[in-house]
């Protein structure tokens, strides 16, 4: 990705700022400053300037006693650092796939590809015994594929993977029933039901899949 390659150029903090931004639901000036180990003001100062240019944006949450805190998240004007696996391609593709072979010929083709691609991670998981392991392992592998992908605990204890960038959401747009397609996919990886939602900001989406047991 384009800012992989920022990262490993240029010792900014800005980019820095943007990674920990992409891997979150919203951060506090903070809580950035603590991962960066830099100082509040020094990060605020960006903070500040990549709002102002656009590239945030900010909202409040409260806490159990005084003012509600500021968070920093990224604006779809910050997109093209993060761009979809080659789905331009794949459309033009399938477009083509639809015109020689009839109407449900891209589904079948997308779903033989998930189902490949589900086969080779299967291998990879089957040395997995518990759930969680399980989640980690396949977080991992959704990451080496664009998803930004992490294991995370919802409010109620469940285990959930959540994905930070969806690189398929070109393909997402124009067939929806790739989203069960995924959904079918994970429950097979991982022999528990899977519930998938989206959670939408500032034009940003995030994928969220909750495991049941």
């Amino acid at each position: 990705m384009a800012l992989t390659i920022l990262r490993t150029l240029f010792h900014s903090p800005v980019v820095d700022i943007i990674h920990h931004l992409k891997h979150s639901h919203g951060m506090t000036v903070r809580e950035l400053a603590e991962h960066m180990k830099m100082s509040y003001m020094g990060v605020k100062q960006h903070c500040v300037e990549m709002e102002k240019n656009g590239c945030l944006d900010s909202f409040r949450r409260s806490v159990p006693h005084g003012r509600p805190e500021k968070l920093y998240r990224l604006t779809v004007k910050m997109d093209p650092l993060f761009p979809s696996v080659g789905c331009e391609l794949i459309l033009d593709l399938l477009a083509q796939a639809e015109r020689n072979f009839g109407p449900t010929a891209p589904e079948k083709l997308l779903h033989s590809w998930f189902q490949t691609k589900a086969d080779v991670w299967a291998l990879k998981l089957q040395k997995e015994t518990s759930l969680e392991n399980k989640a980690i392992t396949l977080a991992r592998l959704r990451t080496i594929n664009g998803h930004m992908c992490m294991v995370e605990t919802s409010q109620t204890g469940a285990l959930r993977l959540v994905d930070y960038h969806l690189p398929l959401a070109p393909l997402m747009q124009k067939y929806p029933g790739l989203a069960d397609i995924e959904c079918e996919v994970l429950e097979r990886l991982l022999g528990q039901p899977v519930e998938r939602t989206v959670q939408a900001f500032s034009g940003l989406k995030q994928v969220i899949f909750t495991i049941r047991t």
